[in-house]
């Protein structure tokens, strides 16, 4: 493996988000400190976890191995829905910190929409623990953007992203568009469909052109529009590849190409919590 060269960041109302960083769900153990740790030494800035993946520890034992300061990665964690009263929201947000052994997170979600608490309620508890500096950033995750204008409504501190399901293989962009409108960043989780690229002509054809596997075309696409992505692997080889992004560029025809892969139909994670949640 050899080391990743800088990672351009987005801006998005105040915060810096790197446009590459590494998902951790269902990384576990040991197996999830070592792959923390080696991304960090490869180069990667940026971490994502949550409440709800049960690794929290480990991402906090895999960034102190790396030996790379604190103050140079961005670490995401995620509140689950269980806990969106205020009292439960700011205890669980403590509790992040301590796995973590961190005194705040670069950016704090919601994970998930959950009609079963105000959302009023939710956002209000979400800027005092960012107001109390348990968090640099909030955003929300999964949220449509019905859900992002009630949420930016309540909301006395600014919202900075919403991390959603995106791929070539789901047509997003309403949300991206509504979502640059307001500001925020577009984070995309799953953003290698579960490896259902490796199958697909296009995708293949385009990476033979530029020397790149299909992985890197998937991604390629999505960083060239300034979404962020972050892929998981439970693989170290896989960790250099994943951020090979920035040493080519997708033609207008072949962005073009790639968009007409994506359909309404194509969503993968669709969680309980959602609800009757109409998606964009």
């Amino acid at each position: 493996m050899s080391a990743i060269g800088p990672i351009p960041s987005v801006e998005a109302n105040g915060a810096k988000i790197p446009l590459v960083g590494l998902g951790t769900w269902e990384l576990r153990g040991r197996t999830c400190a070592r792959i923390v740790e080696q991304a960090l030494r490869l180069g990667y800035r940026h971490i994502d976890t949550a409440e709800m993946y049960g690794n929290e520890r480990e991402v906090g034992d895999g960034l102190r191995a790396s030996g790379v300061k604190r103050g140079e990665v961005f670490v995401t964690t995620k509140i689950w829905p269980d806990h969106y009263t205020p009292r439960e929201l700011e205890r669980a947000a403590r509790d992040c910190l301590v796995r973590l052994r961190l005194s705040e997170v670069d950016l704090l979600l919601l994970h998930w929409p959950n009609s079963r608490v105000p959302l009023a309620e939710t956002i209000g508890a979400l800027c005092k623990v960012k107001r109390d500096g348990l968090a640099r950033h909030i955003g929300v995750s999964n949220f449509t953007l019905a859900l992002i204008d009630d949420a930016r409504a309540a909301a006395s501190e600014p919202l900075v992203c919403d991390q959603v399901e995106c791929h070539v293989f789901l047509d997003q962009w309403k949300l991206i568009a509504g979502c640059r409108k307001q500001g925020m960043a577009v984070v995309a989780y799953s953003p290698l469909a579960r490896g259902d690229m490796r199958r697909d002509p296009v995708l293949a054809r385009v990476g033979a052109a530029h020397g790149k596997t299909p992985a890197q075309i998937c991604l390629r696409f999505l960083v060239q529009q300034d979404i962020v992505v972050i892929p998981r692997t439970s693989k170290l080889e896989r960790l250099s590849e994943n951020a090979a992004l920035f040493d080519f560029t997708l033609s207008d025809a072949e962005m073009r190409e790639i968009a007409t892969l994506g359909s309404r139909d194509g969503r993968l994670i669709d969680w309980a919590y959602s609800g009757r949640m109409k998606w964009d």
